[in-house]
């Protein structure tokens, strides 16, 4: 049996991803934007998503060990080992391009 999803659905979910990250893109405030991920996430996603965002941060920092960073954040090793690969390794670089554009705009 094949476990590959047909090409259509692959399509579908790429358009899909692009679809909110358009949405995403035209919300213009913090308030529209809490609107927004309080209709589309549950509670427990964006909880994960600002832990893994304040992981980032306190990684970025470089102050704490990894234990202190789990321990500050709320968060499991696992998640930090999890960041700070991403923030190292991944070719996204996704938290660097924020983390870097937050310094510039303080």
């Amino acid at each position: 049996m094949n476990d590959t999803p047909p090409r259509k659905a692959v399509h579908k979910a790429a358009d899909d991803r692009l679809a909110l990250y358009d949405a995403l893109l035209c919300l213009k405030t913090r308030e529209e934007l809490d609107a927004f991920l309080a209709d589309l996430c549950t509670p427990s996603e964006l909880r994960a998503f600002a832990e893994r965002w304040a992981v980032a941060r306190l990684l970025d920092e470089q102050l704490q060990s990894y234990r202190e960073i789990a321990s500050a954040a709320g968060a499991s090793p696992t998640t930090v080992v999890r960041v700070a690969r991403f923030l190292r390794e991944m070719p996204h670089q996704g938290y660097r391009l924020v983390l870097d554009r937050l310094k510039t705009k303080a």
